[in-house]
């Protein structure tokens, strides 16, 4: 095969040939650039270290930590030029270091290998996110908070299978998010408490002949500790799939939401009035005002949920220690976290600028016969009839207002007694959807008053 024929095969963009291709399948500078501060980080504890344990000299030392400084600085301004050539941001900063600092920039990679520097690189960004995460969560809870509390006694319906059920408290709805959110949290701070250990110093795979100091080098960068096996610290990544499981839940929880918000908002529900900050308009219907944050929030989940299997599907199959395949690690986790973010800063917007429409959602809890369960539960309690039965006369009272077209208050006391004599006016107290929700007294109830008390919990707990 001629050398014209090959190249067409490879593509107009790779003309240079196999070099070309493998320039472009090897180098990940195009986004592992993000870890800059952290590997620049990573090197000047490193470096310190080497000094402290007499394996390279002070002045050399000094002479790396300045280089450093001026390589982040660079970096940091938008003056560093990255090289493909260079393949990644390990060896990009340590070129730029050596044409900065010359013969004492050699020196810095002793007892140390990229295996364990990628490896470090990653766990410190990961950590970083994960404390993103954090706040981001508790912003949102906060959020949430603010509305549970306001809207503490408002009643609106509750549902399952999107059919009206019983009705419940605006603000039980809004702390239900809070729990869930709280787990996510949760999550996020477990998360970050057990991949906290430092792999630098594994070396390449077996650890290192010079007497380096690991417990230093993890102190210096916020680590508990070393990891206690170089083969595994260079070569899982299982951190980084715990970073995505958990932004998997929490994106599920997001999409959740963000799914109520979309209904709740549409003309048929005005449950809720979303602000034109997280609205758009129709470019050709005038009338419409489209809920687009929570309709992208939904979408983006698809995101974060795929990168947690790619990264699955890249580390399943691979034998320890080290493998080039781990270079597939970070686009996955990079995506997924922006993404992440995104949704949980458009959320919490959301929930800040939302407004309840308190007429939509009584008028909407007291209609599909929402208070049917608790006229069960009186006949249970008031005529001491076994539930089977107070389920049956409550059906056939459902099924009599259905005729009448009306809902259960709306029937007579004659009504009633036709079809179980025994019912007195007093079970008209009960069909009220506010003696509804504040007979809900059980932990954990929606009545105003518990709802109250957990929105005080949290706040406390939040600070």
């Amino acid at each position: 095969m001629s050398d014209t024929t090959s190249n067409q095969m490879w593509g107009g963009r790779f003309a240079a040939g196999p070099d070309a291709i493998m320039e472009a399948i090897n180098a990940s500078i195009g986004f592992d650039q993000r870890m800059a501060a952290q590997d620049i980080a990573g090197s000047r504890a490193h470096a310190a270290m080497l000094g402290a344990t007499g394996i390279v000299s002070p002045s050399d030392v000094e002479a790396i930590r300045k280089g450093l400084l001026t390589v982040l600085s660079e970096i940091e301004t938008g003056q560093f030029q990255f090289s493909t050539a260079l393949e990644d941001i390990h060896m990009n900063v340590e070129s730029r270091l050596t044409e900065v600092i010359g013969a004492p920039a050699g020196r810095l990679h002793t007892a140390r290998s990229r295996n364990d520097q990628v490896a470090t690189d990653f766990r410190l960004w990961v950590r970083d996110q994960l404390d993103a995460t954090d706040a981001g969560l508790v912003a949102l809870m906060k959020a949430l908070l603010t509305q549970a509390e306001v809207g503490a006694g408002w009643v609106m319906p509750g549902f399952t299978h999107l059919q009206t059920a019983q009705p419940v408290t605006w603000g039980h709805h809004m702390m239900a998010y809070v729990e869930m959110f709280a787990r996510d949290l949760s999550r996020v701070r477990d998360a970050r408490k057990r991949m906290n250990e430092s792999p630098l110093g594994a070396a390449a795979l077996a650890g290192t002949s010079f007497p380096i100091d690991r417990h230093m080098t993890a102190e210096a960068l916020g680590f508990d500790r070393p990891m206690a096996n170089s083969l595994d610290a260079v070569s899982d990544r299982d951190f980084a799939l715990e970073f995505l499981s958990t932004a998997s839940i929490c994106a599920m929880h997001l999409s959740r939401f963000a799914e109520e918000l979309v209904i709740w908002s549409s003309a048929q529900f005005r449950f809720v009035t979303l602000s034109d900050r997280f609205s758009t308009g129709s470019s050709i219907m005038p009338q419409k005002k489209n809920p687009d944050a929570a309709e992208l929030i939904r979408a983006k989940i698809g995101r974060i949920f795929g990168a947690n299997v790619a990264l699955m599907m890249v580390m399943k199959g691979l034998p320890l220690a080290y493998s080039k395949d781990m270079q597939e690690d970070k686009e996955q986790v990079f995506d997924a976290a922006d993404n992440l973010m995104l949704a949980l800063a458009a959320m919490e917007g959301m929930v800040k600028d939302m407004s309840a429409n308190r007429e939509s959602l009584e008028r909407a809890a007291a209609s599909g016969f929402s208070t049917a369960t608790d006229l069960a539960d009186w006949l249970v309690r008031i005529l001491d009839l076994p539930f089977r039965q107070a389920h049956h006369i409550t059906g056939a009272l459902v099924a009599l207002a259905e005729k009448k077209g009306c809902d259960l208050p709306d029937l007579t006391l004659a009504d009633m007694q036709g079809v179980h004599e025994g019912i007195t006016d007093a079970v008209f107290e009960v069909l009220g959807v506010h003696n509804s929700v504040a007979s809900r007294l059980s932990y954990g109830g929606t009545a105003p008053t518990r709802v109250r008390e957990q929105v005080a919990r949290w706040q406390e707990l939040l600070g």
